[in-house]
């Protein structure tokens, strides 16, 4: 891509710049939290708008069956296609439009979208509904360059980034509804994210037999046996902190248990107690065999207790996103147009989280995440009150990922 076709992308973003900021405040105005997750009508909202911007838009309604095994209500998935050429690359850009509810403590209203400071607040206005913004107008910006550019650009507007991903990115996936080369992820900082931790989650049900408070010799204690289980894992919690990946941004391995409950009264000898844990996983870990770990360290230690048993349920399993063949190429482009644009150097690195952006990569699609999120997640108030965006970063980051997607469809 040449300097004049750099310049063409500027001025086309200028121009969209109030439009844009319009765009996005309606996209906050319109609630998609998850849970619920009946979010078929607010796809249909986003369509429409997306159609007001000159796009053409598939709907793409998941079954009832598959909305409902991953407990959402309803889900339509949105796909923009723009064809320049039939040889060359087609890159996908990807950007998640359901929310966390809005829980309390905002000092606005949380789906107005209100303008304070040059700062836009709203649920959804940093992760993600920014980059529905910023990839659209991006592809918006490449118009002018059609004539120049091969392959083709495709925007992926998905509702269950917030429950895993499995209908949105997976979902099209598997069914064959896009096949992209490459493909670009919404981002939440300053950096482009070529990987990202996994996470397991667990359920473990440990039961006993119960007995009077008075004789507990007679019966089993559940308690006992769930609490050297904790023990061990807590254990094992701070061996973790001695492991660190060598992914800049990663860090250790977590394991948090977060939600205990059982009993049957303080004067009965407790018969179930039941816990789940949350295991976050370094790229270099694979889940299957942490699961494998971690159910043999649980099952030797409630084997201390005589007769008690349990029972270990997977119900999360999301495996790190780890680099491709191929990504390093978008990463490359994303951060040397990011510094061109920014003025400041923009690192390639990963992130201590998981994202849908690793169904992608399960299928083969190279792919990194960048957007126009701010320099972190804590900036952003990103899953708090108060949520918000600084609107300047938009064209910028608007402009960069033209200039990136421009930079790799480029005819030689």
């Amino acid at each position: 891509m040449n300097d004049n076709a750099a310049g063409t992308i500027r001025e086309t973003v200028a121009e969209d710049r109030e439009r844009a900021v319009a765009f996005l405040a309606e996209l906050v105005r319109t609630p998609t939290d998850n849970p619920p997750g009946d979010l078929a009508p607010a796809a249909e909202r986003i369509a429409s708008l997306l159609e007001e911007l000159g796009f053409e838009v598939e709907r793409h309604p998941v079954p009832t069956e598959r909305v409902h095994a991953v407990g959402m209500t309803s889900c339509t998935n949105l796909v923009v296609r723009r064809r320049f050429a039939k040889a060359g690359p087609r890159i996908a850009l990807n950007a998640h439009g359901d929310v966390v509810p809005p829980g309390a403590g905002w000092s606005v209203d949380p789906y107005a979208a209100e303008i304070r400071d040059g700062w836009m607040y709203g649920r959804g206005v940093a992760v993600s509904k920014s980059d529905i913004a910023s990839y659209a107008f991006a592809m918006r910006a490449l118009e002018p360059l059609a004539a120049d550019l091969a392959g083709g650009v495709e925007l992926h507007v998905t509702f269950d980034e917030e429950t895993g991903g499995e209908i949105g990115p997976r979902w099209l996936l598997e069914q064959g509804i896009v096949r992209p080369d490459l493909a670009l992820c919404a981002g939440f900082s300053w950096q482009v994210v070529d990987a990202h931790n996994g996470c397991l989650h667990l359920e473990v049900t440990v039961r006993g037999r119960s007995a009077h408070a008075a004789l507990p010799g007679t019966g089993i204690d559940a308690l006992e046996a769930a609490t050297a289980a904790l023990a061990a894992l807590y254990e094992q919690r701070h061996a973790l902190a001695r492991e660190v990946s060598k992914v800049p941004g990663i860090g250790s391995p977590q394991l948090t248990v977060g939600l205990i409950e059982g009993g049957i009264n303080t004067n009965v000898v407790p018969d179930r107690v039941a816990f789940r844990l949350d295991r976050r996983l370094i790229p270099e870990e694979r889940g299957e065999e942490v699961e494998a770990a971690l159910a043999a360290l649980i099952r030797e230690a409630v084997a201390k207790v005589p007769g008690a048993t349990v029972e270990i349920r997977r119900v999360l399993l999301a495996e790190p996103l780890r680099p491709l063949p191929g990504g390093e190429r978008l990463a490359a482009s994303l951060t040397r147009h990011a510094r061109a644009v920014l003025g400041e150097p923009v690192p390639t690195g990963g992130v201590p989280l998981y994202t849908d952006a690793r169904h992608y990569a399960a299928a083969g699609v190279p792919v990194v995440l960048y957007g126009a999120g701010p320099r972190s997640i804590e900036e952003a108030n990103a899953h708090r009150a108060d949520e918000r965006l600084p609107l300047d970063i938009l064209p910028k980051a608007t402009e960069v990922v033209a200039r990136a997607v421009a930079d790799l469809l480029w005819r030689n």
